[in-house]
């Protein structure tokens, strides 16, 4: 099992978009890689920076979409569930379902404060003032259960880039689920990076 709170940390000052996860001992338990200049979205989720074990991969089911629905596997090619953004919903607050193999919805991704992000946003495009915004305006992600009851929690750290992210756990799941949620925070968080 995961050791809480997890930290996601995006590499700065290259082209590429990869980011790697670190537990509660700041030992790596993965290394995201995007692949670049792809039309269809395509993950590789790898055990350490060396890239030498590929563990899991998330691929789009469409081209570049706002509702398109992305695949977990494992290295082995066998599916583990998948995450869909809620299309129209997400363009004022990001909102994101989590479906187990039986294409059942298990859990929910949704934006806390959406203002956040919007005033980001635009304070970001003023000159000098913008390179400060990582500090002020910090969006949160809240995962829920079908019961709509919190189970994690995702919020973007204040810091000079913006470029780290923390997972805090608020309730117990299983272990499949714990994965099925983590690989559907990665997939949002290239997402959501993307859009602002």
């Amino acid at each position: 099992m995961l050791q809480f709170p997890l930290t996601f940390k995006f590499k700065v000052g290259t082209l590429s978009n990869d980011f790697s996860i670190t537990d509660a001992n700041n030992t790596t338990v993965s290394y995201v890689r995007q692949k670049m200049f792809k039309l269809k979205e395509d993950i590789l989720c790898y055990s350490d920076e060396s890239k030498a074990n590929l563990i899991y991969r998330i691929k789009a089911n469409k081209w570049i979409d706002y509702s398109a629905t992305y695949t977990f596997s494992d290295a082995n090619d066998l599916e583990l569930g998948r995450v869909a953004r809620k299309g129209r919903a997400s363009l004022w607050k990001a909102t994101y379902e989590i479906f187990n193999l039986n294409q059942e919805h298990e859990f929910t991704i949704k934006e806390v404060n959406p203002w956040a992000k919007l005033i980001d946003a635009l304070l970001s495009e003023i000159p000098i003032v913008g390179i400060f915004t990582g500090y002020m305006f910090n969006p949160k992600y809240q995962i829920t259960d079908k019961n709509g009851q919190p189970i994690m929690r995702l919020t973007k750290n204040k810091s000079f880039l913006g470029k780290t992210f923390t997972v805090d756990k608020i309730a117990d799941v299983s272990e499949k689920e714990q994965e099925r949620i983590i690989l559907s925070l990665m997939m949002m968080i290239l997402l959501e990076r993307r859009r602002g």
